[in-house]
């Protein structure tokens, strides 16, 4: 493809501040979980440590069969002039499905970054295309130079996780939680396993479900293994919301369906409390979601913010 072929590296700015882009996505670091202050006593220390270092074994979410013919429409065609049918986004879900079925089988290695041992996939072919799954205002964020170079190294992508958030408002969007398991070339003519999570904001527009914006975090399989307890989901609970906000009385043990962690606890005011957690491939638990339980028996997302708790009670 022609305006491929013309591409130089560099990094893209879209605001005011420096921003790094991967796969599409805003990249942002990891949070510092390095917080010793009031820390818990050694009893999540004792954790199973083997259980960070091991990869997915989870099946492909997206897992439509996108053959030669899907992509033979769209080779050669200018960027401008790429209409995809309207039955690829006619769902949040289906959108977010189809859009890694199109980049699953899309590459960008470099000679630096090398993997495989010949074509990979589709080569570039899927990128435009995948491209038109953003609406308007992330393409003028995000513009397919810099979208195609933030796929720099990558060689496939795999969603392994995909759930929806809860939000507090009647909002005209719909928040993903997204998982992405990728293979990365390298100079040691072999390949990496690299793992994301991330969220993923789907906007209709013009009767289009599209991607408005994503954000990514890189997993680290290092951090939790020789650092609890900020990754473990009942340290955080008694520690941040228990010791830091004196908030839980009595935590009940812990209910997990999949990735899927819910702790509930009695709160010192005599409410229910509900904090809900994903683990993550690396098995750290990312908090999702706090409820407390109405009078109508009922549960209603809340923001409870522990770093602000440890502010005013020290």
């Amino acid at each position: 493809m022609k305006f491929i072929d013309k591409i130089n590296p560099f990094h893209y700015i879209f605001s005011k501040q420096e921003s790094t882009l991967i796969m599409g996505a805003t990249f942002e670091k990891q949070g510092d979980k390095q917080t010793e202050t009031r820390e818990i006593g050694n009893e999540y220390k004792k954790a199973d440590t083997e259980k960070y270092f091991r990869p997915s074994c989870r099946s492909i979410l997206n897992d439509q069969k996108l053959d030669y013919k899907f992509f033979q429409p769209y080779y050669e065609k200018a960027l401008d002039n790429i209409i995809l049918p309207a039955s690829l986004m006619n769902s949040p879900e289906n959108t977010l499905v189809n859009y890694f079925s199109i980049i699953r089988e899309a590459e960008n290695l470099t000679g630096h970054q090398v993997g495989g041992c010949g074509t990979v996939g589709m080569a570039k072919i899927p990128f435009p295309i995948a491209y038109h799954f953003f609406t308007k205002d992330y393409q003028k964020k995000v513009p397919y130079t810099a979208y195609l170079m933030s796929f720099k190294g990558i060689g496939h992508t795999n969603l392994i996780k995909l759930n929806k958030l809860s939000v507090q408002n009647q909002s005209k969007t719909t928040r993903y939680f997204i998982e992405l398991e990728t293979i990365e070339g390298s100079p040691k003519d072999l390949t990496y396993f690299a793992y994301y999570y991330g969220y993923v904001t789907i906007k209709n527009e013009n009767n289009m479900y599209k991607i408005e914006e994503v954000t990514l975090i890189g997993e680290d399989f290092l951090c939790a293994a020789y650092h609890l307890w900020q990754h473990n989901a009942e340290a955080v609970v008694d520690s941040e919301y228990g010791n830091w906000c004196k908030l839980i009385k009595k935590r009940w043990p812990t209910k997990q369906e999949g990735y899927v962690k819910n702790i509930d606890s009695v709160g010192t005011d005599g409410s229910e409390y509900r904090f809900v957690f994903y683990q993550l491939t690396n098995d750290s638990d990312i908090l999702i979601a706090q409820y407390k339980k109405n009078s109508k028996g009922k549960w209603d997302l809340i923001k409870i913010d522990p770093e602000k708790c440890l502010k005013e009670n020290k």
